[in-house]
């Protein structure tokens, strides 16, 4: 187990720093100078070669590169060309409101769509199944940005309701924290709801159909019991491979959603240094984003071998 840790770890390597090299290159390849854009209506020839200097945009690009990446090597990854500020510490307390806001919609998300599902698997072909398949797809198929605005639209006209203004964070005042994330939580933890929907539909029909719980269910054993100590175990793998991924994605994809609810979150900080031409800002972000995201899934597969002991990593 640990040689198989040891090893994901290291293929950590090549994977940022492909990660790393693209979204240089892709900031680089945006039209527009963006000392230019800094200094606005103040630019003169002599201001812009000094802040290009001193941003170091007037090195060959692989040198730009090559001085970053030396940087995040060592735990700098460099100040904001908008603020002076280091950008490491700005991610992290970004990052805090987006992992809180992800685990509440994936806690959400999983309340209704894991009961639902396996709901739908037993009642195969009945109406309960019929209108799971036509909530997932709906969950799926509406864009959740589309869905924070109807949701806010029908609660202030119909129900005079305003989300919450400002952030606190949680340990300030828990009760107003979960005030504020409840709304964006839902609405990212319905979207997400769709596809661990119909993924655990599809999972628990196939064990069902698994000749041991014939055997089970021949020795007498109650339905309760089969399903939830015998099926939703053994269908829980592709489950939680969805669920893992989709986490993954949601800790990158908060941006609209923390647009539209105000959240300062490690979203709206991409957004608005991809706004700003703030090249170590949305770098730094970007490959910490990465990080997480394979971090998430060598987790996933370490709980595979928890769920199935057959599973074994060397």
């Amino acid at each position: 187990m640990l040689s198989y840790i040891l090893r994901r770890l290291l293929m950590l390597i090549p994977v940022l720093f492909g990660v790393s090299i693209v979204i240089f290159i892709a900031l680089r390849v945006i039209p527009g100078d963006v000392a230019a854009t800094i200094l606005g209506t103040d630019a003169t020839p002599e201001t812009l070669a000094q802040l290009r200097k001193n941003f170091g945009l007037d090195l060959p690009i692989y040198e730009q590169y090559l001085q970053w990446i030396g940087g995040v090597l060592t735990g700098d990854f460099g100040e904001s060309m908008r603020t002076g500020k280091e950008v490491l510490p700005d991610i992290l307390d970004r990052f805090a409101i987006t992992f809180e806001l992800t685990i509440l919609a994936a806690i959400i998300s999983w309340i209704i769509a894991i009961p639902m599902g396996i709901l739908a698997g037993i009642k195969r072909n009945s109406k309960t199944d019929f209108s799971v398949r036509v909530i997932s797809l709906l969950g799926v198929s509406v864009p959740n940005f589309a869905l924070a605005t109807v949701l806010i639209l029908v609660l202030s006209l119909s129900f005079s309701y305003s989300p919450p203004v400002g952030y606190v964070g949680f340990w300030e005042d828990p009760i107003r924290n979960l005030q504020i994330l409840f709304l964006p939580a839902l609405v990212m933890g319905t979207s997400m709801a769709g596809a661990v929907m119909r993924m655990t539909r599809s999972s628990i029909l196939e064990i069902l159909r698994q000749d041991f719980i014939r055997t089970i269910r021949a020795k007498g054993a109650k339905e309760k019991i089969v399903i939830f100590d015998h099926a939703l175990k053994n269908a829980m793998i592709p489950i939680l491979t969805i669920i893992g991924l989709q986490v993954g994605v949601l800790l990158g994809g908060t941006v609209i959603i923390e647009q539209i609810f105000s959240l300062p979150g490690l979203g709206q900080l991409v957004l608005t240094g991809i706004n700003q031409r703030d090249f170590t800002v949305v770098q730094g972000a970007v490959l910490f984003i990465a990080f997480v995201f394979v971090l998430i899934n060598l987790l996933v597969d370490l709980l595979y071998s928890y769920l199935d002991p057959r599973i074994t990593y060397k």
